[in-house]
């Protein structure tokens, strides 16, 4: 199917939620006037139509392939990148010393959620790219920024972030892999790196011209669990002081998994130091990798939240078209007994508006949290307590609205839904990956009402909800779920709920939250435009599903002895 960016939707999101003509008035941003914004937006809707959607079909069914440690990707692969290298996509917000366009982080935002709304898979390639590069940017020693910025900010390198071991899925504390210091010879000062990695993304592949591998391990005294992680720098090819390429590396992908979804995608098993000689040097200090790690794993699960929004869209524009095109049955209690396309009807025009409510409520949360990440940067700390509470909404949320709107466009289509032709199905099997990597969702549950929940004893939280319930006091259905949300985080955080009890609830007081977010995001946009469509939109949000968020409470608060009362064998069997 065709592939159009919702250029208009981003460019309201951007200056409603993210509030990006503010931005744009301090010195840093002073380039993102007007006219960039929608130059931007409208540029990468056409690179993303006209380059990247017409593969996703074809990455979906042929796929990546690992043969003797290399990795291939389908025709047309490589010239799509190229032209993503050549025409500067990957720089947007990259720090201007190192060859960025020091643009907000909002506008990269825009980039990658069209990139990958156009083909989730091939964007996870930039968007592990994107991570590496905050990751050194904030941790790594002025050579190594001289040394890697320019070529990942560009693209013509890739970046990734090698974490899970066979053995330490989500607790990244039971991790093996190795770091010795070597003592003398050329390679004085740097480490030996030996292990095993699992699932990681675009670990291997010919598409840039180097991989620089940004990967967890322990030196040989370092304590216990997570407290004795190091951050290294393995690149596939050694980097000599001119910064041209030398010998590879010893490191290998040893084999790809086969997967639900995102097939382009190499999600690669990566072997270390098979012949002792993987050579990494250490970001920051030993023992404080976890640190680095987190810079990276934040705005991973930012942009992870985003692939909830960009397959929502791409599943919501192939259902919309569907709904339009297929004709079945006459409309119920008609007098004309023609049949009629089947948006007339009434269930499938509520799933296609539920759809788009999701998908613009979604992305109302996206930029918003974007835009707290932009002030955040600037220093007010105010906005940077708040983007930390927004990520694990986003994430978790988001990647939810994914699978749902997935779902339904597969609903919508009824049988040839499940057919693997139409290609709805690919959106849903694309999509199911994001709830669980970048942390689980019910790990970003747990991150909310412990880490953020305790941030300014609570302070946070209370701040956000009750600055939407007075914003919100014509839109009654948003200001009850936020003092809901509120009265149950201050619940939380009292002494009567036990760390059980908070985990118990987490994941229907995270949507609680989210939910509630969006649909004043999404109230400020019908605001600011008093638009027909985006009126309605906001209507069917506010009616449906901002109710069924309330509904969650009973949930949030019904405690863990509930889930105790049978024993662990009576479940398992």
């Amino acid at each position: 199917m065709s592939f159009i960016a919702p250029t208009e939707d981003q460019v309201l999101a951007m200056r409603v939620c993210a509030g990006i003509d503010e931005l744009a008035a301090h010195e840093r941003y002073g380039a993102a006037t007007p006219d960039v914004v929608e130059a931007i937006a409208e540029g990468i809707g056409a690179f993303a139509a006209g380059e990247w959607a017409p593969l996703n079909r074809i990455g979906d069914t042929e796929g990546a392939h690992c043969k003797d440690g290399a990795v291939s990707s389908p025709a047309g692969y490589a010239e799509a990148y190229e032209a993503f290298v050549e025409q500067g996509w990957g720089s947007i917000a990259g720090p201007a010393e190192f060859g960025g366009q020091g643009l907000p982080f909002t506008l990269a935002t825009c980039v990658l959620e069209t990139l990958g709304a156009a083909n989730m898979g091939f964007t996870l390639l930039p968007m592990l790219t994107v991570g590496a590069i905050e990751a050194l940017d904030h941790h790594g020693s002025e050579v190594q920024k001289a040394m890697y910025l320019p070529k990942l900010i560009s693209g013509a390198w890739s970046g990734t972030m090698n974490l899970t071991e066979p053995q330490a899925g989500s607790d990244v504390g039971a991790l093996r892999s190795t770091a010795v210091r070597i003592e003398e010879g050329p390679h004085a000062g740097k480490y030996r790196i030996a292990g095993t990695k699992i699932y990681i993304t675009w670990g291997e592949h010919e598409l840039a011209e180097n991989v620089i591998h940004l990967v967890l391990a322990r030196t040989p005294a370092a304590p216990a669990g997570s407290r004795g992680i190091s951050l290294f720098i393995v690149p596939k090819y050694h980097v000599n002081a001119d910064g041209s390429l030398g010998a590879r590396n010893d490191l290998r992908a040893v084999s790809i998994e086969h997967k639900l979804g995102i097939n382009v995608s190499p999600t690669c098993v990566m072997s270390y130091g098979d012949n002792a000689e993987c050579i990494g040097e250490l970001v920051g200090h030993e023992n404080e990798g976890l640190k680095a790690m987190f810079t990276m794993m934040n705005s991973a699960r930012i942009n992870v939240g985003s692939q909830g929004v960009q397959i929502a869209e791409r599943a919501l524009q192939q259902a919309r078209m569907y709904a339009r095109d297929r004709v079945q049955s006459a409309r119920a209690g008609s007098p004309d007994k023609n049949p009629v396309a089947i948006i007339e009807h009434p269930d499938v025009r509520r799933m296609i508006l539920r759809m788009r409510a999701l998908t613009e409520g979604s992305r109302a949360l996206l930029y918003y949290t974007a835009g707290q990440v932009d002030r955040g940067l600037l220093g007010d700390r105010a906005a940077q307590q708040r983007a930390e509470l927004l990520v694990p909404l986003l994430k978790a949320w988001g990647t939810d609205v994914g699978c749902e709107v997935a779902s339904l466009g597969i609903q919508i289509h009824g049988g040839m839904g499940f057919v693997e032709e139409t290609g709805a199905a690919q959106h849903y099997r694309d999509a199911r990956i994001a709830p669980i990597y970048e942390g689980t969702n019910g790990i970003q549950a747990a991150d909310l009402v412990t880490r953020k929940l305790g941030m300014e004893a609570g302070g946070v939280l209370q701040a956000l909800m009750a600055d939407i319930s007075a914003e919100m006091q014509d839109v009654p259905e948003v200001a009850s779920l936020a003092k809901d949300a509120a009265a149950i985080g201050t619940w939380m955080a009292s002494g009567d709920a036990t760390l059980d009890d908070k985990l118990a609830g987490s994941v229907p007081f995270l949507t609680m939250c989210a939910v509630a977010v969006a649909g004043w995001q999404l109230a400020r946009q019908a605001r600011a435009t008093g638009g027909i469509e985006k009126t309605a939109v906001t209507k069917v949000f506010n009616r449906t599903i901002v109710p069924e968020a309330r509904g969650l409470g009973a949930a949030a608060m019904a405690g863990a002895a509930l889930y105790y009362e049978l024993e662990s064998e009576a479940l398992t069997g």
